[in-house]
């Protein structure tokens, strides 16, 4: 939401997302910076966020507004705040400024060292090609985000839709790479990958395939910026009742398997499962848990 405008930075308290991001970054013009900063820091520091994360996103590192950003709403309402989000962040000294700034804060503020998180934004050629360094600079770091439309400008692609693919390109999908390489180094580093915005509000279609296809890549999630994009994103990454069926039957078939029977496979209808098996259906149950998804189906022993 931008935190130039009162009225949405309200209404943003009655959406149904997990996380809430009160932006002081490009949804604001250079002009309103400053006001928009003490308006977020006010919203912030209301409260009535309870039930999701809420985040701020501030300026760039390397502008002029940044550290004010953090240390206005910091001050103000820091205690409210789960989230920083840190966007354009093309080198790991910018992930490192920002937490020795909130290290300093939180201890000014008697605040719990390291309460509050960083989200980093990949935006750029430089920040993918230094992505395991990022994610790796701070413990804050909680999540790692693809930020298409600076991506796009920065590698020179050809469109001007954010979110959306090339007209004419002819190798599949152009962010599969950035995609992929943002998601091995969140894991590699124990962060949730979260994927960009699609700017195409009225485009519905569009928004459930880009959302469903980061989905199936691994993603935990993707930013929206409309009310209306909420719910095809939540049904694009809310588990399959029918995935989650047969996660928890190889879960239960693998540990009949290894304990009882000693073997470290076993058929399971007509597929081979294993170890390797069980890892994949340890995160397809996990979710389905979360999302308080219950089982129809039971293991039934071979003997």
């Amino acid at each position: 939401m931008p935190g130039s405008s009162e009225r949405f930075l309200a209404r943003a308290q009655g959406l149904a997302a997990d996380e809430v991001i009160l932006d002081l970054e490009d949804a604001v013009a250079p002009a309103a910076k400053e006001s928009a900063r003490a308006a977020v820091a006010r919203a912030v520091g209301a409260g009535g966020w309870a039930g999701r994360l809420l985040a701020v996103r501030i300026n760039d590192a390397t502008s002029q507004w940044a550290y004010r950003d953090v240390i206005e709403v910091v001050e103000c309402a820091g205690a409210r705040l789960d989230v920083i989000v840190l966007p354009k962040a093309s080198e790991p000294a910018h992930i490192v400024w920002l937490d020795l700034l909130l290290g300093q804060l939180e201890q000014a503020a008697g605040l719990p060292q390291g309460k509050i998180m960083i989200e980093a934004q990949i935006e750029d050629a430089a920040g993918l090609v230094a992505v395991d360094a990022i994610a790796a600079a701070s413990r804050r770091l909680a999540a790692l985000i693809f930020g298409p439309a600076d991506f796009m400008a920065s590698v020179g692609m050809r469109s001007l839709r954010i979110g959306g693919q090339p007209a004419d390109y002819a190798g599949g999908d152009a962010f599969h790479y950035p995609l992929l390489r943002i998601l091995v180094a969140a894991r590699s580093a124990g962060l949730q990958a979260i994927d960009g915005p699609y700017a195409a509000i009225g485009d519905v279609a569009g928004l459930s395939a880009a959302a469903a296809s980061v989905a199936a890549l691994g993603y935990d999630g993707k930013w929206v910026i409309h009310p209306d994009q909420i719910e095809p994103v939540n049904s694009a990454f809310s588990p399959d009742q029918e995935q989650y069926e047969r996660a928890e039957l190889i879960l239960d078939a693998y540990e009949y398997a290894a304990t009882v029977q000693r073997r470290g496979a076993v058929l399971l209808g007509d597929e081979m499962i294993d170890a390797a098996s069980r890892k994949l259906a340890l995160v397809a149950a996990a979710r389905g848990r979360a999302a308080g998804l219950t089982r129809s189906q039971r293991f039934v022993r071979p003997d």
